[in-house]
């Protein structure tokens, strides 16, 4: 296990000068290839089922899919010269030139001067079929085509679409460019970590590591005959409660001789309760820190020392929880949960903008055909997928992955379609889980308005998507389909008596309850008019006698719809209370819910169990997002950053400063009540002020918009220094 270990960490360094690019762009250089996928969820596959819970297997009660067997890859190539080319395969291989066979299993071959198509059939049942070439200029990298079909006879220009995929698609990679390392050897990173303090009673060991970590035990000094049983805590409570703590591990020590020994299965926990027979003895313990390194980009600083402290953990709580993929949290459930992943998204791109974390997630969220229920069986979940393809575009401009996706996300939305019900609305059916959010009296009853809002998005999504694709027919049916569908949403649920849409329909009968979701993602999805807007934003968002949001989830766009509002006066302070008070709770990342009417350990209970909750959990980290969409105030405007506006708002802070990273490099804001500095080093930017005086910048011309709004037009490389009034 160490020696893939250290392994391992050649090529995860090698992906920090990698960050920006995705399997979908061709690398100029050897690297293993796949069926785009197929490596996703083989890894996914591997690090989902490795939860347990006091010592059991826990799987994922989803279904889980499985990489194609057998893979043909190709390419042409026009070569100058004749070239000798290496060859590696994970799998049985064989190798053709020019259509033919060559025998054996070729290490090496010579490529004759010309225009030549090199074949390779690879078959794995164990691991996922994948090649490593190299050559002068003859490579493997994501230019080449695959196929999971016999399809030689189609050559490269013939590429078939249907509802089941590309017949030819380009193929995956992630850096792994040593051809001595496969796929297949990757593990995540570790380090060595410390206790920070450890307390001995008799036969017995209680070590604090001093925050939220994850990683592999090491028992140093391990020696004897007998049980070590470890018992793994978030809080000292939990480590302490031997009965119902979460995770545990209970090992059979026969060791004449003292040695170190190392846990084979990495797990969170700050305190570790370690337990030992009388026959049995250790010096003491310490970890491997497990990791997945991506560039810290995204940075924030403020007058304000709690915000910083605010900022610096849900930082921590992004690094424990980006893992092989995005998951929940790393005590429970360790799983890639697509709303979770998709609010990890929006946090990633404000902090490391590791592309390819994206793209793994999603694939291994999607799954393979034939889709036979919603992802993570939940109806908003598939929802959220999309939008998280719409998102990703955005930010990053990568049109090839999604436009090679969207075969994939064609026969998903078509599910969608299928369960309509009559009135051309989502409404859970057999086998859905209509989830919203963890909220007592919370109805999933008949037609949810929360529902057809995010159907309403996907179905714009996918107009957007097809017109990348080309698929003029198909944008053009989302298109309208989603705008129909919109104007039945406020047909069906908006109230001029309540000011806001209300919770749902049930039986075409128009509910009394008003709850927060649908509204405020009405707000950012611009779906209201300026009027609704007001209105809402009095009747729910700020009208505490509607049902209040206890959870990190669901506050991160309750915040956002306030931020999108203008009222960030008013989030800074909701932030400092309800993120600071999981601080003011010893907090050192933060939580899958945090109800401040809970007292002491009643906060680490959840699903009935008395340490259910998870202390470290990525939706916890919204704060990253915010400060840097709505404070510094950096979002694009066209896919990619190819235009984009910064709009920082000090939200009653004195300053702050900052950078945003974009695919082309970071954007550096500071801002004060009478100084803004700005350099960007991407497209054209639209820097909007506001001043009680017109605004100074020796080189940019300041344009009056009224009322007080001021507009600087940003040129990449350039420092701008503007003198202001707030």
């Amino acid at each position: 296990m160490n020696k893939y270990r250290n392994i391992s960490k050649a090529f995860l360094v090698f992906c920090l000068f990698s960050l920006l690019s995705t399997g979908s762009f061709a690398q100029n250089k050897a690297t293993w290839i796949w069926y785009p996928g197929d490596f996703e969820i083989w890894l996914s596959n591997d690090m989902q089922n490795r939860r347990t819970e006091r010592g059991t297997f826990f799987p994922p009660f989803w279904r889980q899919d499985s990489h194609y067997v057998l893979i043909d890859f190709h390419k042409v190539f026009d070569l100058k010269e004749a070239e000798e080319v290496e060859i590696r395969a994970e799998g049985q291989y064989n190798v053709k030139l020019d259509g033919k066979m060559i025998s054996g299993y070729p290490k090496k071959i010579t490529i004759p001067a010309g225009k030549h198509k090199l074949n390779l059939k690879v078959h794995n049942q164990q691991k996922v079929p994948s090649i490593y070439v190299k050559g002068k200029t003859v490579v493997s990298d994501s230019s080449w085509l695959v196929t999971f079909e016999d399809k030689e006879w189609i050559d490269e220009t013939g590429k078939a679409s249907d509802q089941s995929g590309t017949t030819w698609l380009q193929a995956g990679s992630w850096n792994f460019d040593d051809s001595a390392l496969p796929p297949s050897t990757f593990k995540l990173n570790t380090r060595p970590q410390y206790a920070v303090s450890s307390k001995r009673t008799g036969n017995n060991l209680l070590i604090d590591f001093g925050k939220e970590t994850f990683g592999f035990v090491k028992l140093h000094g391990l020696k004897g005959k007998g049980k070590a049983n470890l018992y793994y805590g978030e809080s000292k409570e939990e480590a302490l409660a031997t009965e119902t703590c979460e995770t545990m591990d209970n090992l059979d020590i026969n060791k004449s001789v003292a040695g170190d020994s190392l846990i084979n299965l990495s797990k969170a926990f700050r305190f570790v309760n370690i337990q030992l027979d009388q026959g049995v003895s250790i010096d003491s313990a310490s970890m491997l820190y497990e990791y997945l390194p991506v560039a810290d980009r995204g940075k924030f600083r403020s007058s304000d020392a709690q915000l910083n402290k605010i900022w610096d953990i849900s930082k921590y709580t992004m690094e424990l929880t980006t893992r092989e993929f995005f998951i929940d949290g790393i005590k429970r459930d360790r799983w890639i949960w697509s709303g979770d992943a998709y609010q990890s998204y929006l946090m990633n791109y404000y902090l490391a903008f590791d592309s390819r974390s994206v793209t793994r997630t999603t694939l291994a969220l999607r799954g393979k055909e034939p889709v036979s229920s919603h992802i993570n069986t939940i109806m908003d979940y598939t929802f959220y997928w999309f939008l998280g393809v719409h998102d990703y575009y955005k930010y990053t401009g990568d049109k090839e992955f999604v436009t090679q996706l969207y075969p994939r996300m064609k026969s998903l939305i078509d599910y969608c379609l299928s369960r309509r019900n009559a009135n051309g609305m989502m409404e859970g059916l057999a086998g859905d889980w209509v989830f919203i959010d963890w909220a007592e009296k919370l109805s999933k009853q008949g037609e949810v308005s929360f529902e057809q809002l995010l159907f309403c998005r996907s179905l714009e999504t996918m107009a957007l998507c097809a017109d990348l694709a080309d698929d003029a027919s198909g944008a053009a049916n989302y298109r309208k389909m989603a705008a129909d569908l919109k104007t039945k949403i406020f047909d069906a649920y908006w109230s001029d008596e309540k000011k806001a849409l209300v919770h749902s329909r049930v039986n075409g009968v128009q509910s009394d309850n008003v709850t927060r979701y649908a509204n405020m993602f009405g707000i950012f999805f611009d779906y209201f008019n300026e009027e609704q807007k007001q209105q809402v934003k009095q009747s729910v968002l700020l009208n505490d006698k509607v049902q209040k949001i206890v959870t990190p989830y669901m506050r991160f766009y309750e915040l956002e719809a306030l931020c999108a509002m203008g009222e960030q006066d008013y989030v800074l302070k909701e932030i400092k209370d309800y993120w600071g008070g999981m601080l003011d709770l010893g907090a050192t990342s933060f939580w899958e819910e945090y109800n401040p009417d809970k007292k002491g350990a009643e906060h680490y209970a959840m699903y009935g169990r008395e340490f259910g909750k998870s202390l470290c959990h990525a939706w916890g980290a919204s704060p990253i997002y915010l400060m840097g969409k709505y404070y510094l105030g950096v979002q694009p405007l066209t896919a990619g950053y190819e235009t984009y506006s910064i709009q920082p708002v000090l939200g009653g802070l004195k300053w702050m400063e900052g950078s945003v990273p974009t695919p082309g490099g970071d954007i550096k804001i500071y801002c004060s009540t009478n100084e803004i500095k700005v350099n960007s080093p991407v497209g054209t930017g639209v820097l909007k002020i506001k001043s009680r005086t017109k605004p100074v910048c020796k080189n940019a011309a300041v344009v009056s918009k009224g009322n007080g709004l001021y507009e600087i037009t940003l040129k990449k490389g350039q420092d701008y220094k503007i003198a202001y009034k707030l």
